[in-house]
């Protein structure tokens, strides 16, 4: 189809991008972009693009890309545990300031003939056009406004973004004792003299430190930041920092908030971007997934004879991986909050944990990137280098436990059941688990075949390992020895029970 009147509600990433390639598609069409805000004006510091987005951009609109890769920075990933740290490289993976990137796709909306129009907060009802694209945030007043079956769940740890005024050397993901708890930051450079430092925690952490009260202090609305919490998160992150301040911009802790709808569209009104979905930050964001929705949207749109069947398209195409992608969001952002207490595992074992956290990078996969990583985490493993078939080697290696001594992972001993099904580890639900387990001499972690439960079964082995100290094994169906192989390298079980159950 070829609609005559485009309107796009929001001017961030997703929505300039989808108004550029509408225009591009159909020059004859009227593209519009309305933005609430100032066209200098955003929030955050640095925005990442990953190796698979990128390949997406170039084959969508490889003018575009040229210019965001230009004005970005690429760099490695490093984590660091006290003086220990470990470096992955990766030559693909690039920072850009949020401000340049805003900047890149204005500038190619106006080249392609879209009409940009700032500073007017306008409603989707409000418009005359065929097509109204609401690119409006996680806020969007258009989803909570219309009839799309919208609804947030919120995490349970709190996180701020904040920069500095230098650029690291490569992404860096780094725990600090305080006298409170745990801070641990994820720090990546985007510019040549500025870097983003986004700091988590959890709620005890951020209680015993009083942020709750600078939290209130601040309400819900401003443009304030939280000094408070900056000035002392300065301190604490001093050697990461090498004395340079930390930066804000309408920083304060926050929650996560994913976003899900039922439906995407109604009438002439289509989600697109955070106003649609959202996934957690450590594994997803929201540019990459609202650009490559303006990719499947206009390319539904040129396919389809009307605005329904182009809207139907649109999420029979993106949903699948958009809900893939919240599904590895939501255990990464699990293993997040709960990261804390893995910081006892060697550095390279921990990068392995870091990488299987979502079950979307085996090890086998790692291994090929980051070699020397993986030899490093499988010696420390298993107390010698490892040989041939990684997930075999790994089921191989002896264990003394409790004076028990263990010829091989997969010989388990009669061992407590422990039945698991749970979709969070760490609930109520979980807790009760976990307090079964003190009172036994080890459990055997049991449930459904299927691969998300066994990825379960081994966070909730895990917590039992770590908080209780008892022998731990977990069962699943040997076609997912990998998984198995992963979870036992990554610390999250001591041995591992091999079925014949289909996943």
């Amino acid at each position: 189809m070829q609609p005559r009147r485009v309107a796009v509600l929001g001017g961030g990433p997703g929505g300039l991008y989808t108004a550029r390639l509408l225009k591009l598609a159909n020059p004859a069409c009227d593209v519009r972009v309305y933005e609430q805000g100032d066209p200098g004006s955003t929030f955050g510091f640095g925005v990442g693009l990953a190796a698979g987005t990128q390949r997406k951009l170039e084959a969508a609109d490889p003018d575009t890309l040229r210019d965001l890769v230009a004005a970005g920075l690429r760099h490695d990933m490093t984590m660091r545990v006290g003086a220990d740290s470990v470096r992955v490289h990766n030559d693909r993976l690039i920072g850009i300031a949020r401000t340049e990137l805003l900047a890149v796709l204005q500038r190619h909306a106006e080249k392609a003939g879209v009409e940009l129009d700032f500073g007017t907060r306008r409603a989707a009802g409000d418009l005359d056009a065929d097509l109204v694209v609401a690119a409006d945030g996680v806020g969007s007043a258009t989803r909570e406004n219309g009839s799309f079956g919208g609804r947030i769940d919120v995490g349970k740890g709190l996180y701020l973004w904040c920069g500095t005024d230098f650029a690291l050397d490569a992404a860096m993901f780094a725990p600090v004792e305080t006298d409170y708890g745990t801070f641990v930051t994820h720090a990546y450079p985007y510019s040549g003299d500025r870097s983003t430092f986004l700091i988590e925690t959890d709620e005890e952490t951020w209680r015993r430190a009083g942020f709750d009260t600078t939290t209130a202090a601040l309400g819900s609305a401003g443009t304030e930041s939280d000094e408070t919490s900056l000035r002392f998160l300065e301190q604490a992150f001093a050697e990461q920092l090498r004395g340079h301040p930390l930066i804000g911009n309408r920083t304060r802790w926050l929650r996560f908030r994913t976003v899900h709808c039922d439906r995407w569209s109604s009438g002439n009104t289509v989600l697109l971007g955070d106003a649609a979905h959202t996934a957690h930050f450590s594994i997803g964001s929201g540019t990459k997934l609202a650009m490559e929705d303006a990719i499947a949207l206009v390319d539904a749109l040129g396919e389809a004879e009307n605005v329904g069947a182009a809207f139907a398209r649109y999420e029979q195409v993106r949903r699948p991986s958009v809900e893939r992608l919240q599904e590895l969001a939501r255990r990464s952002r699990l293993w997040w909050e709960s990261f804390p207490s893995r910081t006892g595992l060697p550095v390279e074992r921990l990068m392995v944990a870091y990488m299987s956290r979502a079950g979307n990078v085996p090890l086998d996969r790692f291994a090929t990137t980051a070699p020397d990583v993986v030899r490093a985490a499988l010696e420390q493993y298993g107390g010698e280098p490892a040989v041939g078939n990684l997930a075999g080697w790994v089921l191989g290696r002896p264990l003394v436990h409790g004076g028990r001594r263990f010829p091989d992972r997969t010989s388990v001993p009669e061992l407590e059941t422990l039945a698991c099904a749970l979709d969070d580890p760490w609930s109520p639900e979980g807790d009760e688990l976990v307090a079964r387990a003190r009172d036994t001499d080890g459990v055997l972690v049991t449930g459904p075949p299927a691969r998300p439960a066994l990825l379960t079964r081994l966070d909730l082995a895990e917590r039992v390992r770590l908080e209780t100290g008892v022998l731990t094994a977990v069962e699943g169906p040997a076609e997912l020895r990998d998984d198995l192989a992963d979870g036992l390298v990554s610390g999250r079980t001591d041995l591992v029970v091999l079925t014949e159950e289909t996943a």
